[in-house]
């Protein structure tokens, strides 16, 4: 048994495996409703009309410049507080911070599997009785679908959260992009669930590890 398996089952070794699947699935759909409500609500309330994403127009861009898509957003002011948080539209071709613009058709499958074994993994391990796991998978899945369904249906994923925004590092320093802000990235409710519930795994993990070493420690 691995780590990922170790993990999940140390969940529950006595707990109802229906009250796990019930925990996934509530934060599924409060997570999914969460993202695309706020999506909606950006794209038509940030800019100073609403903004209508077409996947043709985007589309048709990403073939001549799959890195510029903000030429599709009209000029609008950022809402909120400058270094600490603002709310502004921007189009992602990519993955989560940017990375990999242009490369939608590989999201798109790389999603779909990571979805199916995420799913799968729960079914076939868990007992969950602690509510954490569950939890964590439901923000993994519930993330990983609103962007799959913005790539399906807009052709690149919405983004409007921008924490830090114009916060930038002292002494000249910068990140390996140029940018010399803390946390230059745009991104959505999505991303959030799914660095959240990945960071939950992780920990679980690194748990189960530390336990399991114990009783060879003590008895070496």
């Amino acid at each position: 048994m691995n780590a990922t398996e170790a993990a999940i089952r140390s969940d529950a070794p006595a707990g109802s495996k229906r009250r796990g699947w019930t925990i996934l699935l509530v934060t599924l759909v409060i997570g999914l409703v969460a993202d695309l409500g706020s999506k909606w609500w950006a794209f038509h309330s940030i800019a100073d009309a609403p903004v209508v994403v077409s996947r043709a127009e985007v589309l048709a861009q990403t073939k001549i410049d799959p890195t510029d898509l903000m030429s599709l957003i009209p000029p609008h002011e950022p809402v909120g507080i400058r270094k600490v948080f603002q709310f502004q539209l921007v189009l992602n071709n990519g993955a989560v911070f940017g990375a990999g613009q242009g490369k939608r058709w590989m999201f798109i499958g790389f999603t779909t599997v990571v979805l199916i074994i995420a799913v799968y993994s729960f079914a076939r391990y868990a007992s969950p009785a602690s509510r954490w796991t569950p939890f964590a998978i439901g923000l993994v899945v519930s993330g990983g679908i609103g962007n799959l369904y913005d790539r399906i249906v807009y052709g690149c994923v919405r983004d409007f959260l921008h924490p830090l925004a114009g916060l930038e590092f002292p002494w000249g320093i910068r990140w390996p992009n140029g940018s010399p802000e803390v946390w230059p990235y745009v991104s959505n409710v999505a991303d959030a669930a799914l660095l959240v519930g990945i960071a939950i795994l992780i920990v679980k993990m690194w748990r189960v590890d530390t336990q399991a070493k114990k009783p060879k420690t003590a008895s070496a």
